[in-house]
């Protein structure tokens, strides 16, 4: 097995987004709040990045993703496949951490 790769850069100055959500999971109403997340998974051909969108209301699985490389596509892509999917109303909140570096 590879190393594991360093994959957050929390030194930067660009701008962060507010924490509009402050910490509350548990939406009253499906595709209200989606959220998102980044893991890699070492397999015989390398690392693969997997993103996962879920709807909070009920945990469901509604986009995911799966690269060889961590780029901005691979999240935009599962979030896209969990729009098409759950076509949320106007207002909808999408919460993704920055990461924890190692």
């Amino acid at each position: 097995m590879q190393p594991f790769p360093l994959t957050t850069d929390s030194r930067h100055k660009l701008p962060v987004a507010p924490n509009v959500l402050n910490r509350n999971f548990t939406p009253a109403e499906p595709n209200q709040v989606l959220t998102s997340d980044i893991t890699y998974i070492w397999t015989d051909e390398g690392w693969l990045y997997l993103v996962v969108t879920l709807d909070l209301f009920n945990r469901e699985i509604v986009g995911w993703s799966v690269k060889p490389r961590m780029a901005a596509d691979l999240v935009t892509d599962a979030l896209t496949m969990a729009w098409l999917r759950r076509r949320p109303a106007p207002g909808f909140h999408f919460w993704s951490v920055r990461g924890c570096a190692r």
